[in-house]
């Protein structure tokens, strides 16, 4: 039986300004969007030698990997110890060759949400694109039947119906990012908002 979590140990985990819940609560720009498996396809575009597309079948078959990870929504509530399934970024980077002025992605969505990241994080070891959370399917609500999983950013850079990858050379701000959204979204920062953003950036 595994021990439950000291208050300390939670207090390490949980970024300031944040309150746990055991809940996984929707919050999404528009209805989630119809998913055919027969229709639905996943891009690689941009910056790289040869663009890349697959069928729903193709992506499923690709290697899958299982992590733990906590997740912070910038509206102030965590989620710890989220078991996700799903194919890690590392994997999907094996079928692209980069162009060296490769240097953002910009994370292209269903219903035409974006969001943006440096390509140094979205490389990272624990960014995973996922389909299953805590033993089941992705519910439609929460991104099924792709989301990206960035643990270390606020929740609205883990977008959900993910549909292509573009890799690009000058950082291009996503959907909440030109809303007044903070660019980087570290919640150990509280990088909530644009106003917080060094100017020199």
């Amino acid at each position: 039986m595994t021990k439950p979590a000291k208050p300390e140990d939670l207090a390490a985990r949980v970024p300031p300004g944040q309150t746990l819940t055991d809940n996984f609560p929707v919050l999404s720009y528009g209805p989630a969007p119809r998913f055919d498996p027969k229709t639905w396809d996943f891009k690689m575009v941009g910056l790289i030698e040869e663009p890349v597309r697959l069928t729903y079948e193709q992506f499923r078959a690709l290697p899958q990997s299982k992590q733990v990870s906590d997740f912070h929504c910038v509206t102030t509530w965590s989620r710890l110890d989220n078991a996700w399934e799903g194919v890690r970024v590392a994997e999907i980077m094996k079928l692209v060759k980069l162009r060296p002025e490769a240097r953002h992605v910009v994370i292209h969505c269903d219903a035409g949400y974006t969001t943006n990241l440096p390509l140094s994080e979205f490389i990272d070891d624990d960014v995973m694109l996922a389909h299953r959370h805590d033993g089941a399917d992705l519910e439609l609500d929460h991104g099924f039947p792709l989301r990206l999983v960035v643990p270390k950013l606020y929740g609205w850079k883990s977008a959900k119906w993910v549909r292509a990858i573009e890799f690009v050379d000058i950082d291009r701000r996503g959907f909440w990012e030109v809303r007044g959204y903070h660019n980087h979204a570290d919640p150990w920062t509280e990088e909530r908002y644009s106003f917080q953003e060094d100017p020199e950036e």
